[in-house]
């Protein structure tokens, strides 16, 4: 058994899926936030302003900066309704169509006849976009909360503003609970960069395709072919028997988690090639696979579903 990401043909282009320039909070102009990630080597980025009426609703125009092996999906962060703690929703959608109708969202507090989070986010992939449920820890957001964002395909399990400003950069327990109950769910790792701080390059998606164009990385985020990474790359990864076998970029330790308190790990050094049996995983309805290089820098591939 071979993921999607491993067994489909393509190759991998580095993205961020999550970014803030001037049309809302962020301190640099779209392009120059566009020519920062393309000459740190990106090969696309969504810029995802804030959709509020206080900034006019934005999805930016990148259009014009594509070129030279470097392309753009179009794309926003959602906000209407109020999660369980009262605060406003924070939804990412990717692949946004330009003419994406507002929402009642005049600025970064609910309103009373808005619509709520799941809707929103409903609308969005039903115009076509990739939606993820953005920084849950950051966000205080409840089980509760996410179990009811059911038009979500992935959860952003590192997000490296939270990290840089708030130290909750963290997605992984709402992912492995929802996983656990039996959503099909991916991950991924964003900057969520404003340029305001050191919120930049530190947590992109690899996603494999077969050319470096919005509807065809669209089409693989969609169909989960991709992985999220602070740097180690994953190679191949793949079950075989009772084994799932991972080979990478040099790593220290290569962790399977599953369902519950469910772990297997192999740690070592300049560790290219991987075999681990499943053990306590075998029984896990779902895995996923962590990389952790001597930086400590980490990658993780999308979970897999078995049986």
């Amino acid at each position: 058994m071979q993921p999607t990401a491993f067994a489909r043909p393509g190759r991998f282009f580095r993205g961020n899926l999550h970014t803030h320039s001037t049309l809302s909070d962020g301190a640099l102009d779209p392009a120059e936030v566009c020519r920062r990630y393309r000459a740190e080597g990106y090969d696309f980025i969504a810029l995802t302003d804030h959709f509020v009426g206080e900034y006019g609703y934005p999805i930016a125009d990148t259009l014009p900066y594509r070129g030279d092996g470097f392309t753009t999906i179009l794309g926003a962060e959602l906000h209407s309704g109020a999660m369980e703690n009262g605060e406003l929703w924070h939804i990412l959608a990717v692949g946004l169509p330009a003419d994406f109708a507002p929402a009642n969202a005049p600025g970064f507090h609910p309103v009373e006849g808005q619509e709520t989070g799941p809707e929103i986010a409903a609308r969005a992939r039903a115009a076509g976009a990739f939606v993820a449920i953005a920084h849950p820890q950051w966000s205080g957001l409840t089980l509760a909360d996410a179990r009811s964002l059911q038009a979500a395909h992935a959860v952003e399990v590192y997000n490296h503003g939270c990290a840089t400003g708030a130290d909750r950069a963290d997605g992984f327990h709402t992912l492995d609970l929802l996983l656990s109950e039996g959503r099909d769910l991916t991950l991924v790792a964003t900057d969520d960069a404003h340029f305001t701080e050191p919120d930049f390059f530190g947590g992109w998606v690899m996603v494999k395709a077969a050319e470096n164009t919005p509807e065809a990385l669209l089409a693989a985020l969609k169909d989960g072919a991709f992985y999220a990474t602070q740097g180690p790359a994953f190679h191949d990864l793949r079950i075989v028997g009772d084994t799932i076998q991972v080979e990478s970029s040099a790593v220290a330790s290569v962790i399977v988690q599953g369902a519950g308190s469910a772990a297997q790990a192999l740690h070592g050094e300049s560790l290219t090639r991987a075999e681990i049996a499943l053990g306590r995983v075998a029984r896990s309805p779902w895995l996923r696979v962590t990389l952790i290089d001597r930086a400590g820098r980490r990658a993780w591939s999308n979970p897999i579903r078995r049986g």
